[in-house]
């Protein structure tokens, strides 16, 4: 679960350090006081997108750090599948610090991708932000669902759907590459034939360009070669260096010191004249031959040009010709070809079919254990009257994902009104209450050991706020729940309750967050049922109700 929350320089919070519990973790606060900073903090540490924007104003940087413990033996293994291991005490600790260039997620110090990332805290943490509901307007989201629900009876079918669907593409296109009619044929394999002798009769080997550019350096410079050759003939004095050496070595006799001398210009005396021979040998070697000029660059001109139509260098030229070669023999034996093509695209696609049938059939099944589930949940949700349908249809086409379509259907008048699509039913806050009964029934066969809930009570109220909040506590008997409410029927329900405000200090304004005692609860749900004023008759009924919370808890956990 989510043991602590560590944020600093983020927006309006200079820095906030929260303990969360097990259980249902309550936030609330007044408008504006920073609510959605503290989940969005949450956020950003999960793999969110982060903007230099979001440092507090004046420092260099933010920093926000989620310590996770990680108990489950099942859940470490996952972990482990992902190259992530929890320290000694079990404890997996993510970080992300927020530069004015950059931005760098770490796990346990270690650096790490978005991806790999997003990967290991999808196993860790569920987040459901304000506006999520509206997700269940798009049918694609509702296939997500059933597949999420139904994953022990559908997951192994997915993948092999999905790899089906990529081979079945593959094939797709090779078949439908064979689209030529006969002189189409005729008239490409004799342009490819063409190009394949052209290269053939080339000869060209790798180096051969380099080789051909040297030489053609050569040549066109050999004037200033022999000119610079010549200078540095004679600039080179043997004569100079032997008289040197023979005046050392009529006194070397008298002092034994001089031998090292003498012995160096000896070496150098050994050295120029090697050099003289080797300068004196190029300049005899060097000819210039009119016709080898000719050849040289006739042979380098036609072998970038070779170059320019077939690739940019001597080894793509050479992979052409392979490539060439293998498309003539294509065309050449085309009609064989394309019948074992379009025979394998077939074969694929009638396995790709099957896969598809049986992973549909799976589906429809669990789809009828999911809308029953889903019903119940809604009525207990203070759906009075309620229909509710999962449709699964099929399309035309494949897809990675099969060929169903997923369809939720709902009506809140059956009887008078059949199931229609979201859509063009249920309002905000009916959808936020759908959303609701999905994550409790998901939340019955997921291991996501923390989900976070911010503002799940938009565009509800009443008695359906107080379902809600019994829901949300149902949720939280086997999952660690973090929710944002504006509502008091939600708040009193908290196992821990946490108060964020805002408020100026030294002239700057910041948020604070504070875990309440069980006085502070007590005002803070008397502000959240009185607004501004707050007399003794409210606090007396934000008493009352949180009494009423926690024995509709207690009697829950009896029956559970």
């Amino acid at each position: 679960m989510l043991l602590g929350l560590h944020v600093k320089n983020l927006a309006l919070i200079e820095k906030a350090e929260v303990e969360f519990a097990e259980g249902l973790n309550i936030l609330t606060g007044e408008t504006g006081a920073g609510k959605s900073i503290i989940i969005g903090s949450v956020g950003l540490a999960l793999g969110a997108k982060a903007s230099k924007d979001m440092i507090r104003q004046g420092e260099e940087s933010a920093f926000v750090e989620l310590v996770f413990s990680v108990d489950d033996e099942a859940k470490r293994d996952a972990l482990a599948a992902l190259d992530i291991a929890p320290d000694e005490e079990g404890l997996l600790i993510i970080s992300k610090k927020i530069t004015q260039t950059r931005s760098t997620s770490r796990i346990n110090d270690e650096t790490v991708t978005t991806g790999r990332l997003r990967a290991v805290t999808g196993l860790l943490l569920d987040m459901h932000g304000q506006h999520d509901h509206q997700s269940l307007l798009h049918k694609q989201k509702h296939l997500e669902i059933l597949d999420e629900y139904s994953q022990n009876e559908t997951g192994k079918l997915n993948m092999q759907v999905a790899d089906g669907y990529k081979r079945y593409q593959s094939l797709k296109s090779a078949f439908e590459g064979f689209s030529l009619d006969e002189e189409g044929r005729r008239r490409e394999a004799d342009f490819t034939r063409y190009e394949v002798d052209e290269i053939e009769h080339a000869g060209i080997r790798p180096g051969e360009e380099e080789e051909l550019a040297a030489r053609y350096r050569k040549f066109v410079h050999g004037q200033k070669i022999a000119e610079s050759m010549q200078a540095a003939y004679k600039a080179i004095d043997t004569d100079e260096i032997s008289r040197a050496l023979r005046e050392v070595e009529s006194v070397v006799a008298y002092d034994d010191a001089l031998q090292d001398i003498v012995s160096g210009l000896a070496d150098v005396e050994s050295i120029l004249s090697d050099l003289n021979r080797s300068i004196s040998d190029y300049m005899d070697d060097m000819e210039f031959d009119a016709e080898d000029f000719r050849k040289t660059e006739e042979r380098l001109d036609f072998i970038r040009g070779l170059m320019a139509k077939y690739g940019n260098s001597e080894e793509a030229v050479l992979k052409c010709l392979e490539e060439k070669k293998q498309r003539l023999e294509e065309l050449e034996h085309y009609d064989e070809l394309a019948a074992e093509a379009k025979k394998a695209f077939e074969k694929q696609e009638q396995e790709l079919l099957v896969l598809c049938e049986q992973l549909s059939a799976a589906r429809k099944k669990a789809a009828l254990i999911l809308e029953a589930r889903i019903r119940e949940e809604l009525l207990d949700l203070n759906f009075l009257h309620v229909d509710f349908k999962i449709d699964v249809r099929r399309l035309e086409h494949f897809s990675s994902t099969g060929f169903d379509e997923v369809e939720f259907l709902i009506s809140t008048n059956p009887g008078s009104i059949p199931p229609r699509p979201l859509g063009e039913v249920a309002s905000g806050g009916e959808l936020s209450i759908i959303m609701l009964a999905i994550k409790s029934v998901l939340a019955d066969t997921d291991d996501i050991p923390t989900l976070i809930f911010d503002e799940i009570d938009t565009g509800i109220s009443g008695r359906t706020a107080q379902k809600v909040s019994e829901r949300l506590s149902y949720i939280a008997k086997k999952h660690q729940v973090l929710c944002i409410t504006h509502l008091p029927q939600i708040a009193a329900m908290a196992d821990t309750h946490f108060e964020i405000k805002k408020m100026v200090e030294h002239g700057k304004t910041i948020t604070r967050i504070h875990k309440l005692n069980e006085t502070e609860q007590i005002e803070e749900l008397a502000r959240l049922l009185g607004g501004a004023e707050i007399t003794d008759a409210v606090r007396e009924n934000a008493r009352e109700m949180k009494r009423l919370a926690m024995e509709r808890k207690t009697d829950r956990l009896k029956n559970s």
